[in-house]
This record gives structure tokens, sequence and C-alpha cells, in this order.
């Protein structure tokens, strides 16, 4: 059985891969920060799969590193690790420093392959976490090692933030007339499999693999249609100017000049404005748009049997950071 190293297995995407690398009879050598005693956070985020071994190390710890990496003797490494917030500091850190120096472990260490769970996003670089995913992506694939980039479409996770909302007969929040921007959202089983494909797959190697998730692409108007129906609520949609979320940011920048707090809440509405108005589908440099027909399709797990799962209580959603509301 191959031992396979995955970094960011304490995130809802990292504990899927975790699962999958078990369902496909590997070793999962799950990477988690150091344990904090008895935290309760520490213990919920545990990936929890048969053949699978935590491991709680400082990522920043060359020696740690590169002494778990001997110890284990990973076939591969697939790393989930993502900036919680997307600020400046944070995607520097995390997004481009802590992946460096995992590659350059790997690289010392003799591994000879790279999978990293990246995003479609960065396709049109606006904000600081894409450039610095992008950034890290140049130096994989320079690194010599057997690479693949995964970028993802949207996730079910940040699709459900407004469940609750139109459960509890609240408005949906659209920008604008709810049109602007589309996606082919994947699940987190689905996307994991698909990583895990990447190591066997030859076709995948050495490549930038944009993918979404089955079926066409949806809009935020056809998200809340589709929850009106499940809930059997009214429909009631509020739309936000889009002119609004710009008066925000430029507020919050004009405070940040004197308050730290208000110019990283800014950047969080940079964030925010660039989803609102960026579909997570494949770009046609050529055509300068979005192609919903070209971005390639991967899995069985719909949205829509997502959201009933959540209505119904038979699943529970961890936002976290990654709630869009």
């Amino acid at each position: 059985m191959k031992n396979i190293m995955v970094f960011g297995a304490s995130g809802t995407i990292g504990r899927a891969v975790v699962q999958a690398l078990s369902q496909r009879g590997y070793n999962a050598i799950a990477i988690m920060r150091p344990a904090r005693s008895g935290s309760a956070h520490d213990r919920d985020m545990s990936p929890e799969a048969e053949n699978c071994e935590v491991v709680h190390l400082d990522i920043f710890d060359e020696q740690q590193r590169n002494d778990c990496m001997k110890a284990y003797q990973p076939v591969a490494i697939i790393s989930c690790l993502a900036s919680r917030t997307g600020t400046p500091a944070d995607a520097q850190k995390i997004d481009l420093e802590a992946q460096t120096l995992i590659l350059d472990s790997a690289k010392a260490m003799g591994i000879a392959q790279f999978i990293l769970l990246s995003a479609i996003c960065v396709q049109r670089p606006q904000l600081a976490f894409q450039k610095a995913k992008l950034l890290f992506e140049s130096r994989l694939a320079d690194s010599g090692l057997t690479y693949s980039i995964v970028r993802p479409t949207a996730f079910f996770k940040s699709l459900s933030g407004q469940v609750a909302r139109v459960k509890a007969s609240k408005p949906f929040l659209v920008f604008g007339d709810g049109k602007l921007t589309s996606c082919k959202p994947i699940s987190d089983r689905d996307l994991a499999h698909f990583l895990v494909d990447c190591l066997d797959d030859e076709q995948k190697h050495n490549q930038i693999l944009p993918i979404g998730g089955p079926g066409p692409a949806i809009t935020p108007l056809d998200q809340a249609e589709a929850l009106f129906t499940l809930t059997g609520n009214d429909p009631k949609i509020r739309h936000i100017p889009l002119w609004l979320l710009n008066g925000l940011i430029a507020l919050l920048r004009l405070a940040g000049l004197i308050l730290p707090a208000a110019a990283e809440k800014a950047e969080l509405a940079k964030i925010g404005r660039y989803y609102a108005t960026q579909s997570m589908l494949l770009w046609d440099d050529k055509a300068q748009c979005y192609d919903a027909e070209a971005t390639p399709s991967y899995g069985s797990d719909h949205l829509f049997e997502h959201y009933q799962h959540v209505i119904s209580g038979t699943k529970q959603v961890d936002l976290r950071d990654h709630a869009v509301f």
C-alpha cells in the first residue's frame, strides 16, 4: 500500500481526500497543525478513515517537515492548503510560503509527485490570494516533479450560506439581477476523487486541470429558485446593487488609512465583489467570456440534492470562512 501525504487534511476537502484515498487502497498520512491541548477543534477536524494516520507538525519547521517525509516516504503529496481569509498577509503566508516550503522538502526528500488543489478564479487574477496561488503554480510547474494543478469551480459549501435564510422565510440575496455570474459547483466527495485520480492517470500529469461538477451551469437566481421550491416558501429575492458594494469598499479603504482592521475588511469586501461579478467557469481568452460548455464536468453529486439534505437535516455544512453570505 502506497503512502500519500495530505496537507490541509483538517479542511473539508482535505478530509474528503483522506476518505477517497482510503477507499482506493492507499495509506493517507494526514498532516495537521500542532495539536493544542484539549482542543475540541483539533478533535473535530481530524479526518477519520481506515488506513489513515494523523500527524501533527509545524509546516514552517524544516526539520519537522523533512523528518516526517523521511519517516513515511510518501510516493506523492496532495496539498489542499489554502488561506482562510484570502487577505494579502494570509495569502502570502499560506498560499505561497507554506506551499513552497512543502515543495522544497518534497524535492529534497525525493518525492516524485505533487498534486495541488488550486482554484479556477486564478484565471483572471485581481486579488492577493489569486496572485499568490499563481506564483506557486509556476514554481510547482518548474520544480521537475510530476505535477497536477487542479482548479475547481465553486464548492457546495460556499453556495450553502443562504439555506438557513430561505428556510427561515428570509429573502435570498443576489447582486444585480442574479444572473451576473454562473458556476458548475462540485462536491467535496467528487473533487476529492478527482484529486486522487491524478495519482495514476498519466493524462492528468503535468497539466492544469479546471474541473466542475455535473449538470449545466447555474446562476444565483437558479439557486434561489431551487431553495424556494425545496423549502416550499414563497419566493423572496432582495437585489443588492453593485454600486452599494463598490461604495462600501471605498469607505473601508478610506477608513483603512487610519484603522488596520478597516483595511482588512476592505480586502474581504473586494473578494466578495470579485465573486459577485466573475463566473467560476473556464475563461475563453480569445472570446473574452466565460464558457460553461468548455468547463469540464466530473462526478455525480448535484448542488440541489445537497440543498435537500441540508434542509432536511440529514447533512450539516461546515461553512467556516467560505460562506458567501
